[in-house]
């Protein structure tokens, strides 16, 4: 176990190649993109006053997106045969999307392309966002920390044995860790990664927030 992982317990790129409005389901393989919600909010949440930015909200890990991903490239704003969900439908999954906003342009850019309907996009959503196993010590931090960005790779390796270092990559913004992608098949068993999809963060002091 590398020291900071310990005292953190103690603490207790090549770019893709879009495709717009390809024909849904028609995809190799899924990203499953987890933010880190305090990071998301000093770096623009808390200037757009946003919900999930509030106080009382303590969100930690939160759904970017599930994306379908091809080898190379991804689909994008996909034709589909399946009525867009209500406004209802996506204000239920503000919990996960963090906002009832992101989870209908997630939707809308994305989740047309996966070839369901919307309740059950969102629900293999949620389905792949819960059997990712989040690591508590992260969630019980309780200033800023700096650290290698590697070592949040190795903390998710560590809670889910099942999962492989070519199957998740850490990505960066700015000086903060951003996001936790892991890729996944149409049945949500860990892949390896694409090389478009590996962009594994090497930054030795990233940011990273607290839960607030």
């Amino acid at each position: 176990m590398r020291p900071l992982l310990a005292v953190l317990l103690i603490l207790a790129h090549v770019p893709g190649l879009r495709a717009e409005s390809e024909r849904a389901g028609d995809f190799d393989y899924y990203v499953l993109a987890l933010s880190w919600s305090p990071n998301w909010c000093a770096l623009e949440g808390d200037a757009r006053a946003a919900a999930q930015c509030a106080p009382d909200r303590h969100a930690g890990w939160v759904l970017h997106g599930f994306w379908p991903q091809y080898e190379r490239g991804w689909p994008s704003y996909c034709h589909s045969s399946a009525a867009p969900p209500s406004r209802a439908m996506t204000a239920a999954q503000a919990d996960l999307f963090g906002a009832g906003g992101a989870a209908w342009y997630q939707w809308k850019k994305h989740g047309s392309c996966a070839g369901l309907a919307p309740a059950d996009y969102f629900a293999l959503a949620r389905r792949a966002f819960v059997q990712v196993k989040k690591p508590p010590v992260l969630e019980r931090l309780e200033r800023p920390v700096r650290l290698p960005a590697s070592v949040i790779e190795e903390a998710f390796l560590k809670e889910n044995p099942g999962l492989t270092a070519d199957e998740i990559t850490v990505t960066c913004r700015d000086g903060f860790i951003q996001e936790v992608r892991l890729c996944l098949t149409r049945d949500l068993a860990p892949r390896p990664c694409a090389p478009d999809t590996a962009r594994d963060c090497r930054l030795e002091g990233a940011l990273f927030e607290p839960v607030r």
